[in-house]
């Protein structure tokens, strides 16, 4: 059998040690980086990859994308694809920053605890998405909107953005996905009003809802946050929490650390997936997500 190779690309200046060790323990012979990489590059690396291996090796060659920007990322997926010269293919792999995974493990652990513990799943909920702007958030917002969620992007800098990016988010995956202001303390208890479940992806150490704004939203179900780092993104979900109660009303949490724990064994899992195919494969966040409600249970 030829040996595994992994091609991990990036535009930014440095390539995540996080997904290089993660890529190594998965089993790959070789593991090599690019990084300041544009999308105009993409294809001739895709080439330069499938050109050197007989068509039988595809499956054995991959191209990770990783970076910060999650619509980067599906445009150098993209590209990669419309590069390949049928019968000359490899995998590919989207996960810009790990939010892909992660998000797809915030969401997977929501439709877990609701299911199991309020008998019911994501179809017709009302789900507001903090941290709007940002590549966890963006994945969520189309994943509950495919299981047939209605989500909210709330922006911390006003609606204009999370417009925008919803907007790009019908054209790109034929989701309708709300938007919200979030830019100061009223405005974001605002979005929260009313919701069932609450998806807090902000940046790390900042607080976005306190416990009395949480106890005022009313009926709300599931709250998870994707910050580890103290302040809580919401005020009174621990970090541990994998469904347990929090508040004055039936509100259950889902912490950081139960998040991370699928989260990172949907990554592993899918650089598995790219080892063990038999014909070359693309992964991004819709299939992590899969995975990750495998994982989740």
């Amino acid at each position: 059998m030829s040996r595994s190779i992994l091609h991990m690309l990036s535009p930014l200046k440095h390539m995540s040690p996080f997904d290089v060790n993660m890529a190594v323990d998965a089993g790959f012979d070789a593991v090599v980086p690019y990084t300041g990489v544009t999308i105009e590059d993409v294809r001739s690396l895709v080439q330069d990859a499938i050109f050197s291996r007989s068509p039988n090796d595809g499956k054995r060659t991959s191209i990770f994308i990783a970076g910060k920007n999650g619509g980067l990322a599906l445009d150098m997926l993209d590209a990669a694809r419309k590069a390949f010269v049928p019968p000359f293919m490899l995998n590919v792999f989207a996960d810009p920053a790990g939010s892909f995974t992660t998000g797809a493990a915030m969401v997977a652990a929501v439709r877990k605890v609701l299911r199991h513990k309020h008998g019911t799943s994501l179809a017709g909920k009302k789900v507001a998405v903090y941290g709007g702007t940002g590549v966890v958030a963006y994945c969520a917002a189309v994943l509950v909107a495919l299981d047939g969620g209605h989500p909210v992007l709330v922006g911390h800098d006003g609606d204009r953005r999370v417009h925008d990016i919803s907007q790009g988010m019908k054209e790109r995956f034929s989701v309708d996905v709300g938007h919200a202001d979030g830019s100061n303390t009223q405005a974001r208890e605002a979005a929260a009003r009313g919701v069932d479940v609450i998806l807090s992806a902000g940046p790390a150490g900042m607080n976005i809802l306190s416990s009395t704004e949480l106890d005022a939203v009313g009926n709300l179900l599931v709250a998870a946050d994707v910050n580890a780092v103290p302040p809580a993104g919401l005020e009174g979900v621990g970090v541990m929490a994998g469904g347990d109660p929090f508040g004055t009303g039936k509100a259950l949490g889902i912490g950081a650390l139960a998040i991370g724990n699928i989260k990172y064994k949907t990554e592993f899992g899918l650089f598995r997936q790219l080892l063990a195919t038999e014909k070359p494969i693309t992964l991004d966040f819709r299939d992590a997500y899969k995975l990750a409600v495998e994982i989740a249970g």
